[in-house]
């Protein structure tokens, strides 16, 4: 029962997950029930199912997430402890299930919407459409995340996650050096991410992605920081917000504290995309001039995520540091087909060490010192 209500209480933290309530979903207990019929009796798309066994003096925990529709197995894990420790593992379990459920369920609710035809959504379902694109860090699908949530944002124009997510496509725009007006880009994300926090300042994802986007574009970085760790104090299973959180983090000169937000997100949701995470460890790695474990960690991203400009102007920044020039220029080179920013005017690192160091391997990288 303890585990169950940990786990009730993680999930319910989830600001955009309708969940069952214990006393409903204990009457179930000891049943042999078809999935299914769960899910019509309560009203619910996806079910949360697991066992706890001993044996002698340790604990096995399973759990399993289906889809109620069809009986499709999205994910299944186990977990096993000490019985001397189990309400540690019992918080372990928790954490760790919370964090893995939402990127699973996100991707299911997207998959699921994929084939409908668009001028037939609603702003949901547009927001549910845009996401994928505006995670794919490729100039053409960012535009079409920000065309789809600017029409999610007309049917509903307080609607936080839509505005947020659309702040944070401008950013991506930004990154990309995919703009004709870097000022005016700017002041579009910025616009957004305030919008999204007036209408929905207590929703987590509204307060990592604004939080990210303010922190970015330079705005003061004590109260981005504020917005990451208030989303992390609503849900500390929040994989994505320890993500974005080391981000910020990186832009506060925070390098050592970066990874640990870093490592912790891929800890909660070891399945989801890694590239930015590891981009971010990364650059704190490259920071702290650890640039052999920098290039390593840059160079695993880029195999996952190789339209995206980051890595490259920070591997070609470290290379140029490590005296390995010419492997610094064929960077470059590859660099320069995704974008036609090599070397960044403004970058978001408040830190002048950070700053300089970055920068100047940049430029020395390409050719430009």
């Amino acid at each position: 029962m303890g585990m169950v209500e940990e786990i009730i209480t993680a999930l319910s933290r989830i600001k955009w997950l309708f969940v069952i309530a214990r006393n409903s979903s204990f009457t179930y207990k000891g049943r042999t029930v078809d999935v299914k019929e769960v899910g019509r009796e309560l009203g619910v798309r996806y079910v949360l199912e697991g066992s706890v066994r001993k044996a002698g003096g340790r604990v096995r925990i399973t759990a399993q997430l289906i889809d109620a529709t069809n009986g499709a197995h999205l994910w299944a894990d186990r977990f096993d402890g000490d019985v001397q420790d189990v309400l540690e593992l019992q918080d372990n379990v928790a954490v760790s299930v919370a964090g893995v459920i939402e990127p699973t369920l996100q991707a299911a609710e997207i998959g699921r919407l994929a084939d409908r035809r668009t001028h037939d959504l609603a702003a949901y379902d547009l927001y549910l459409r845009a996401l994928p694109h505006g995670l794919s860090y490729e100039k053409d699908r960012v535009v079409q995340a920000i065309d789809l949530l600017r029409r999610a944002i007309e049917r509903d124009p307080r609607y936080g996650p839509a505005l947020a997510l659309s702040a944070w496509c401008h950013l991506q725009l930004d990154v990309g050096g995919w703009t004709e007006s870097r000022d005016t880009n700017r002041r579009q994300a910025v616009d957004l991410a305030r919008q999204a926090l007036r209408v929905a300042g207590d929703d987590p994802g509204v307060l990592t992605h604004a939080g990210h986007v303010l922190g970015y574009f330079g705005e003061d970085i004590k109260a981005a920081i504020g917005l990451m760790d208030r989303s992390l104090e609503l849900n500390p299973s929040f994989a994505h917000g320890w993500r974005w959180s080391g981000w910020i983090r990186l832009y506060a000169g925070q390098a050592d504290l970066a990874i640990e937000h870093f490592r912790t997100s891929l800890r909660l949701s070891p399945r989801d995309r890694t590239a930015g995470r590891l981009t971010g460890i990364g650059i704190a790695h490259f920071f702290s001039r650890r640039f052999d474990d920098a290039a390593a960690t840059l160079l695993v991203s880029l195999e996952e995520l190789p339209a995206h400009a980051t890595p490259y102007q920070f591997l070609a920044a470290c290379y140029a540091h490590m005296g390995r020039l010419d492997e610094a220029r064929e960077i470059v080179t590859r660099l320069r087909i995704i974008t036609p920013v090599v070397v960044p005017s403004v970058v978001p690192y408040r830190s002048p060490e950070h700053r300089e160091l970055f920068l100047s391997g940049l430029r020395l990288a390409a050719g430009e010192t």
